[in-house]
């Protein structure tokens, strides 16, 4: 009987936590493997699950990275797995890339080629640097939720202004510093983290790539990714690169989120009415609300709040099991597939003025600097 292959990210982190620990586990660069053809050369395992595929940053990639850089990264998230005590992890990568991870590194040709990104059809546009996440979601979603729900704001984004905006494929991974709290979390680490995206940030401002928005689907991911746009601004001074707090941050998207949301204050953190309804909209198969539970105990303070937009003087990182016994942080049995569908169309909304305010400051700041105004007396 053939293996069940599996997607790893469509699972919960509670089966995760169930899986044999002799599973093999495998971490595709890109896409395009003979799946079928691997599990029987691997002696046709009973299941073999897949972690999302890493779409670029290996050099012969779409969008290639220095190769220490790309390395530390990937290591990173063997290491996850064998932390895990996974004991058959497997970095399945194209014949030629050559990592040397101390990992079991298999080598198989894919099934056409990838072309260059950003096209050249793409100067002058933003391009829109979509990065989710792979991490527990408590018991009623899957680890895929950061990536599923970005994803879909950045095509959306780029369908509503192709004029103006490219959007990149997603990346699935980010930073969880409670990686350890819940079985199937990852984490590339902060800084082979922001080092990934400054190489990434560099290659396309090389290319002429001059606007950039960097999208992040995971609240953990922000603080690095604002790292990297103060990094990039000091080596580019003629682009215009940036980021924002996740979506629905703006006085639009608050709006939105206040107008239609069932929940109370804290309802909305993690796993919550907002992610669970979106999820109901984009991928309901994925979502099991019968294992809902609401989590909105979280340790409050005038200063220091958990809700979709944090709030409070304070910035902290306890531990998550101060406040969370299932990995959720709100109400997610409040949730609806019809309020995803507004929220959705709110958060793509809210992209699209931030990419025409990106193109705007671009060509102003430009404008200037070529009036030579810095130096009028």
């Amino acid at each position: 009987m053939p293996p069940v292959i599996f997607a790893y990210d469509e699972l919960t982190w509670q089966q995760v936590a169930a899986l044999p620990r002799s599973t093999p586990l495998l971490l595709p660069l890109g896409g395009g493997y003979d799946l079928p053809y691997l599990a029987r050369s691997l002696g046709d395992p009973t299941e073999l699950g897949v972690l999302p595929a890493i779409p670029f940053g290996w050099q012969g990639s779409p969008l290639p990275v220095p190769t220490p850089v790309f390395r530390q990264l990937v290591a990173n998230l063997v290491s996850n797995l064998q932390e895990d005590g996974f004991e058959r992890v497997y970095l399945l990568a194209p014949p030629g890339v050559e990592l040397g991870l101390g990992a079991a590194e298999l080598r198989l040709a894919r099934q056409g080629g990838d072309e260059i990104l950003p096209p050249a059809a793409a100067l002058g546009k933003v391009i829109l640097v979509p990065v989710g996440h792979t991490e527990q979601h408590g018991c009623h979603l899957p680890l895929s939720v950061d990536t599923i729900c970005i994803d879909a704001v950045s095509q959306g984004t780029a369908r509503a202004v192709p004029g103006q905006a490219y959007a990149l494929p997603v990346f699935p991974y980010g930073v969880s510093t409670h990686r350890r709290s819940f079985p199937g979390t990852m984490n590339v680490g902060g800084r082979a983290f922001e080092d990934f995206w400054l190489a990434v940030v560099d290659h396309l401002v090389k290319r002429g790539f001059e606007t950039q928005y960097l999208l992040s689907g995971h609240g953990g991911n922000c603080s690095f990714l604002t790292n990297v746009v103060k990094y990039a601004g000091e080596r580019h001074l003629a682009a215009f690169i940036a980021t924002a707090w996740l979506y629905l941050s703006g006085p639009e998207g608050i709006k939105a989120l206040k107008k239609h949301r069932r929940s109370k204050l804290g309802g909305m953190g993690h796993a919550c009415e907002l992610e669970t309804a979106l999820m109901l909209h984009l991928r309901p198969h994925l979502v099991h609300m019968e294992r809902v539970v609401d989590e909105t105990a979280f340790i409050t303070t005038p200063s220091y709040t958990m809700d979709w937009i944090e709030s409070g003087a304070l910035v902290a990182n306890p531990p998550w099991q101060d406040d969370t016994r299932t990995g959720a942080y709100g109400a997610g049995s409040l949730a609806t597939a019809q309020n995803g569908h507004i929220w959705l169309e709110a958060a793509v909304s809210e992209k699209v003025t931030h990419v025409s305010e990106i193109l705007e400051q671009h060509r102003r700041r430009g404008e200037r600097r070529a009036s030579a105004w810095f130096n009028e007396q």
